[in-house]
């Protein structure tokens, strides 16, 4: 793959410059002092609910009920005892199961539609076939079609089928619904790259497999994992989907659902929400933050490296 590398390094040099100084204009415009203060209170009015839900997860139940969240500023008063309780094993409302279901569905939810999507972008991009545009353009369709048409279809399909009610009917319409998209963006950031590249390697004797694997996938790191935090936070988030392929029950509930219904019946324990959305986020913090770097270099994508 000699070749491949020196056309990349060539290639990729003129491109480079011309990123750097967008990336520089960029930097200059928004250290601007009003465009400072714009940012700073703008993230203290985006910080303010968060922060009033996150005293409010330490509150005691009668705090909450007679008072708000601000009132911890003249009368601190704080316990764990929320967040025991929906992390209790031995809890009724314990959270600890739907956390688990909830990386269940999340990660074959995330990893199929981007592997399917990488390989379908690959072929619209580089593979000539009969009617490539007319399904390009098919799938592209499918964006515009709302999920909320498609649940009772699907849920038909599923019971003829027999998988209603398990894993697999979420992980199949969370990959369904997130393949046009993926496909779509990962087609045109595939399209960026120059096909001088593609050309050398055909000519160091590297099929369409070795391209893929060994060219293609480097370069799409960005973009993979930019799509890949928005389907993690989709799925983890979702309740539609969740609740009407997988049901309330208890060995499949995701978080989402637990969340539904950890008010009680007739909402008695409202006050228990505010642990149970925090103990929610962890896990969604922890990939964005883990993956930050590629999130935003996928944001910008469109120069020759990955």
């Amino acid at each position: 793959m000699s070749a491949v590398q020196i056309d990349t390094a060539t290639v990729g040099g003129p491109v480079k410059p011309g990123a750097e100084g967008t990336a520089a204009a960029a930097r200059r415009r928004l250290s601007k002092p009003w465009a400072s203060l714009f940012a700073v209170i703008l993230a203290v009015l985006w910080t303010i609910p968060t922060f009033g839900l996150l005293v409010t997860s330490f509150r005691p139940v009668a705090d909450i009920n007679n008072s708000g969240w601000w009132t911890v500023l003249t009368n601190p008063n704080f316990t764990l005892e929320n967040y025991q309780t929906v992390l209790s094993t031995e809890s009724s409302q314990s959270l600890a199961p739907s956390i688990v279901n909830s990386i269940v569905i999340t990660i074959p939810a995330v990893v199929l539609p981007m592997f399917l999507a990488t390989l379908a972008a690959y072929a619209f991009a580089w593979m000539n076939f009969r009617g490539k545009n007319v399904l390009f353009i098919a799938v592209f369709a499918l964006q515009v079609v709302p999920i909320q048409v498609t649940l009772i279809p699907l849920l038909s399909l599923y019971v003829d089928i027999n998988i209603a009610g398990t894993f697999w009917a979420v992980w199949l319409s969370h990959t369904m619904f997130g393949l046009p998209l993926a496909v779509f963006l990962l087609h045109n950031f595939m399209q960026e790259i120059p096909g001088e590249l593609i050309e050398a390697a055909r000519v160091d004797g590297a099929g369409h497999v070795t391209i893929f694997f060994r060219l293609m996938l480097p370069m799409l790191k960005p973009a993979i994992a930019a799509l890949g935090i928005y389907q993690f936070l989709w799925v983890w988030n979702d309740l539609l989907v969740a609740l009407t392929f997988a049901g309330s029950s208890r060995e499949l509930a995701p978080m989402t659902v637990a969340l539904l219904n950890l008010t009680g019946t007739r909402g008695s324990q409202w006050f228990l929400l505010s642990a149970g959305a925090f103990v929610s986020i962890i896990i969604p913090a922890i990939v964005f933050l883990s993956l930050q770097r590629y999130f935003v270099r996928g944001l910008l994508a469109g120069s020759v490296k990955g």
